[in-house]
């Protein structure tokens, strides 16, 4: 592909989903912008994420897999807790043998933060302070008007602006996020020093073994935690109730930790004792999923990421599927003929999986799904089947069996 003959495609969102396109469309030969609302890379606020396997294989074919394990630490196993702190389960995560494939835990503004500089490296024009707020798909091709007053054109237009994306709400007003019945705790508790080595400690999980993530489950709080090679605990505890009000700032930290502090000292488990350390990063949010069958795609205009498929979080599994979605509309648009039937194949490719975890995760937010004990048999489940390894292999074509795509969960 020529330069003259490269798509022209605009990216609204400079977030995961966005930026990994970006990187997905650039390497695909494509002509392509990013422009981002915030002024500069998102602030991280205290929430932190965990990319599994299949998210981690996506950057593999994106080639930036250096640029995001230079952060954050690697997750090798899953432990499994009961509320009186007996370990059930203990079994290894995803593809562990893998250095490449491994779980990962990280803040989302420094996940955010690598993935800009990668394509910044790559010569991929990221335009902050870019705020969305019209769309005209005219006989040249999709232009975008910013609040700023200025506009951009391009061929086609990804909306990778996340849960409250202007892009969906200009192209399907209707379809709004809802509340998945939980609330979404997320801290870091204060290290203490071991004075006779001075390494810092998390306070009461010392003993917790290298590299495994925890999980506990409580009597009226699901909790779960990672401990940092240097000390550092990464938490988080889904709580049901009412949804917290639209628009009203987040409470203080103290007050914060006084909601949940009741709730984990039912049980005897470290919940309570990481909270009860936290410092001052601990933020809550609403568990959020947008109903099946949102509308993705309009002429020019494409949907992907939380934009599109927003699930409760209870999976984990939110970066990673829209790594997977970055991925697979690169080699949608690289291999079919026109962006009607890319954006027609992607869906199809992309709608039965992504809608599996919306439904999974929703269902474990309200309650109606517990998941499987993990044992050494069952801890491998996440694994990407054979199916979606050639989905996401970039020497692949995407259609090597075109009158049956595969239909993955």
């Amino acid at each position: 592909m020529t330069q003259a003959d490269a798509t022209r495609v605009l990216v609204i969102g400079g977030g995961i989903a966005g930026t990994a396109t970006a990187l997905g469309l650039h390497k695909a030969g494509h002509d392509v912008t990013v422009c981002e609302a915030h002024p500069d890379t998102a602030e991280d606020i205290g929430a932190f994420l965990t990319l599994a396997s299949n998210g981690m294989r996506a950057l593999a074919q994106l080639d930036a897999t250096d640029a995001v394990t230079a952060i954050g630490f690697p997750l090798t196993s899953l432990r499994l807790l009961d509320s009186e702190g007996t370990e059930q389960a203990h079994a290894p995560l995803g593809d562990a043998d893998d250095p490449a494939l491994r779980y990962r835990c990280l803040r989302r503004g420094d996940l955010n933060a690598a993935l800009q500089g990668e394509a910044v490296r790559r010569g991929i024009p990221l335009r902050h302070g870019a705020r969305l707020e019209s769309l005209t798909d005219g006989a040249d091709g999709i232009t975008a008007r910013f609040a700023d007053g200025t506009t951009a054109t391009a061929d086609l237009l990804v909306g990778a602006d996340g849960l409250n994306s202007t892009v969906r709400r200009l192209i399907t007003p209707g379809a709004r996020p809802g509340y998945a019945g939980q609330r979404v705790y997320y801290g870091y508790p204060a290290t203490t020093t071991d004075t006779a080595t001075d390494t810092a400690l998390p306070p009461t999980t010392a003993a917790d073994p290298a590299g495994a993530i925890t999980m506990v489950r409580g009597s009226r709080a699901a909790f779960g935690y990672a401990v940092s090679p240097t000390g550092e605990t990464y938490w988080f505890a889904r709580v049901g109730g009412d949804p917290l009000p639209v628009g009203v700032p987040c409470e203080p930290a103290a007050t914060l930790r006084d909601q949940l502090l009741p709730l984990l000292r039912e049980d005897a488990t470290p919940a309570a004792g990481l909270v009860a350390a936290a410092d001052e990063a601990i933020m809550v949010t609403n568990a959020t999923e947008l109903p099946l069958g949102t509308t993705w795609r309009s002429g020019r205009v494409l949907l992907i990421g939380d934009a599109a498929h927003a699930a409760s979080p209870a999976t984990g599994q939110g970066a990673s599927m829209a790594l997977e979605d970055a991925v697979v509309l690169a080699k949608a648009l690289r291999d079919l003929p026109d962006a009607d039937s890319a954006f027609t194949a992607y869906e199809r490719y992309r709608r039965p999986r992504v809608e599996h975890n919306i439904t999974v995760s929703g269902g474990i937010s309200r309650g109606t799904h517990t998941p499987s004990r993990p044992t050494p048999k069952t801890a491998r489940a996440v694994e990407p089947d054979e199916a979606l390894v050639r989905q996401l292999d970039w020497d692949t074509p995407l259609f090597a069996d075109p009158l049956d795509p595969p239909q993955l969960p």
